[in-house]
């Protein structure tokens, strides 16, 4: 006999297990069922054979491509690899992708397969590789120098008309982009300098406002230095006035007549004569 306790937790252990099961089972049969819903409806895999219907073989190729051209443009990035890819549709439009030049890729597949064909050693096979890619780059520095000089008005000899027309429209879209540009700058220094006036006009208003502060405060000072000066001025003369009474010849009943004088400064000397009475 097991105990109360073990039983009951046996009992809910395995109401657990079946609980688990029941679910997983569920699931999978949810899983079949939509499985078997997307081949009824349509959106199984399709198998691999050419497609009947046009539209719909257009629509699988136009699809198709695009995932085509991406992972060709994705390997080439991520790996640093030279990818070429050319597709011709059913209708024979080309469409390709080359994420160096087209016709320098063809030529190293040519030559690597020439190569490997003749089992040419592989020191020799990166020199030629090395020497094909210097020649490209030197084929590349004509045509700029050729085309610079067109820009420039030089050897259009050898354009017809349409090249002449593709050269004045380049000129036409270069000039416009200078004008742009130049107005742009004009512009700038326009608003760079009615900012440095602003500036300017702000610091002269505030020189004129302190000389007119020192002006004022230089006239109060000169008034109080002429004040000073007359106050001095004044002192020295009421300490410089000298009374002289001549008693003797005059009679005792007589009144005595005082007149004061301001002292007259000679040009010589400068002697004080006493004022007459």
């Amino acid at each position: 006999m097991f105990p109360h306790y073990l039983c009951l937790d046996l009992a809910l252990d395995l109401k657990m297990s079946f609980t688990i099961f029941a679910k997983k089972r569920n699931k999978r049969h949810k899983k079949l069922n939509y499985r078997l819903f997307l081949q009824v409806m349509g959106r199984g895999k399709i198998p691999i054979k050419r497609i009947d219907n046009t539209s719909s073989r257009q629509v699988t190729f136009s699809k198709r491509r695009k995932g085509l051209l991406k992972k060709a443009k994705e390997l080439a990035i991520l790996c640093d690899a030279e990818v070429g890819l050319i597709v011709f549709s059913g209708t024979g439009r080309l469409y390709e992708f080359a994420n160096s030049s087209m016709k320098s890729t063809i030529a190293r597949y040519s030559m690597t397969k020439e190569e490997n064909i003749q089992g040419v050693n592989p020191v020799v096979s990166e020199v030629k590789l090395w020497q094909r890619e210097v020649e490209v780059l030197r084929k590349q520095l004509l045509n700029l120098q050729l085309n610079h000089r067109q820009l420039l008005g030089e050897e259009l000899s050898s354009l017809g008309v349409e090249g002449l027309q593709v050269l004045e429209s380049q000129l036409e879209m270069s000039l416009q982009s200078i004008r742009k540009k130049k107005e742009q700058v004009f512009t700038d220094e326009i608003q760079e300098l009615n900012k440095k006036g602003y500036h300017v006009h702000v610091e002269n208003n505030e020189l004129q406002k302190k000389f007119a502060l020192l002006t004022h405060e230089n006239k109060e000072l000169q008034k109080k230095a002429q004040q000073i000066k007359y106050d001095n001025h004044s002192a020295a003369l009421s300490n410089r006035i000298s009374v002289a009474i001549p008693t003797a010849d005059l009679p005792d009943n007589e009144p005595v007549q005082l007149q004061l004088f301001q002292p007259i400064h000679q040009e010589k000397g400068n002697q004080d004569e006493t004022p007459k009475l």
